[in-house]
C-alpha cells in the first residue's frame, strides 16, 4: 500500500509519520476490482474510506433508473465521511471505475481518535466544507452554463486531479465510459460527444479510451467560464 497517498487525505494531514502509522494500524483495507460497489445507496453506513490507489465514482439513481454521477474520487480522496458525523443510510453509491484498494475507519474507532485529537476534526471539517462548495458549485454550473462549458470545465477539473504530461499536452486517464463523463456533466450523452467531437476537431483535446489528453487548456478555461 502506498502511505504517501493515505497523507494526501484530510484525515492524516495534521499528524506526524509515528501517529498518521498508528492511525493507519486500526483501519482495514479493501480491494475492489472495476465494476464493484463499495456501497450502495440507501445503505446504512458508519465507515469512511481513503483510496489508496485507483478511482471511485459516487452517483445516485432515480426512480426511473436515471444516474448521476456526483463526483469521481482518486488516490489520497475520502469517501463516506458524512457517516463519521452522521451515522445513516448513505447518500449515495459508491463504485468502482478502476481497480481500486482503500483503507477504512469505522465511526466508533474516529469519534474516539478525534476526541483525543482536535486538530484532525477541524482538517475533516474543511474538508466538508469543500465538498459542499464543489456541490454548490456545480448546481450553479446546470442552471447557468451550457453543456460545452460544463464539459470543458470537467476536463480541466479531472486533468488538476489526475492529468500527466505528454509529449503533446497533459494525458487525463479519467477511467469514465462516455455515459459516465455524460452523467458527470449532467447531460446526455449525445450531447456531450458533439462537444467533445467540437473540441477535438478545434484542436484543443485528442481524444483516447477512457483517456483525453488536452491540449489547448487556455481555449478550454475560457469555454468553460
Amino acid at each position: 500500500m502506498d502511505t504517501e497517498a493515505v497523507r494526501k487525505a484530510p484525515l492524516f494531514a495534521p499528524l506526524d509519520d509515528a501517529d498518521a502509522e498508528a492511525l493507519l494500524s486500526t483501519m482495514t483495507r479493501t480491494k475492489i476490482a472495476r465494476g464493484q460497489e463499495l456501497f450502495h445507496e440507501g445503505e446504512q453506513g458508519d465507515t469512511l474510506y481513503v483510496i489508496t490507489a485507483g478511482k471511485v465514482k459516487l452517483g445516485r439513481r432515480s426512480p426511473d433508473g436515471r444516474e448521476n454521477l456526483l463526483a469521481i474520487l482518486g488516490e489520497g480522496e475520502m469517501l463516506g465521511e458524512l457517516s463519521l458525523f452522521d451515522p445513516g443510510p448513505r447518500t449515495a453509491t459508491a463504485t468502482a471505475v478502476a481497480d481500486t484498494e482503500l483503507v477504512g475507519l469505522a465511526h466508533g474507532s474516529m469519534t474516539e481518535y478525534l476526541g483525543t485529537r482536535p486538530e484532525v476534526a477541524m482538517t475533516m471539517l474543511t474538508a466538508l466544507a469543500a465538498r459542499l462548495r464543489r456541490t454548490n458549485e456545480a448546481l450553479g454550473d446546470l442552471v447557468f452554463t451550457d453543456v460545452p462549458g460544463r464539459v470543458a470545465k470537467a476536463l480541466l477539473d479531472l486533468s488538476n486531479r489526475f492529468g500527466q504530461p505528454a509529449e503533446d499536452g497533459t494525458l487525463v486517464a479519467h477511467d469514465l465510459t462516455q455515459e459516465e463523463l455524460a452523467q458527470l456533466v449532467g447531460a446526455s450523452r449525445e450531447t456531450v460527444n458533439k462537444a467533445l467531437a467540437d473540441f477535438s476537431a478545434r484542436g484543443w483535446i485528442k481524444l483516447e479510451a477512457r483517456a483525453v489528453t488536452l491540449i489547448d487548456t487556455e481555449r478550454l478555461q475560457r469555454r468553460a467560464r
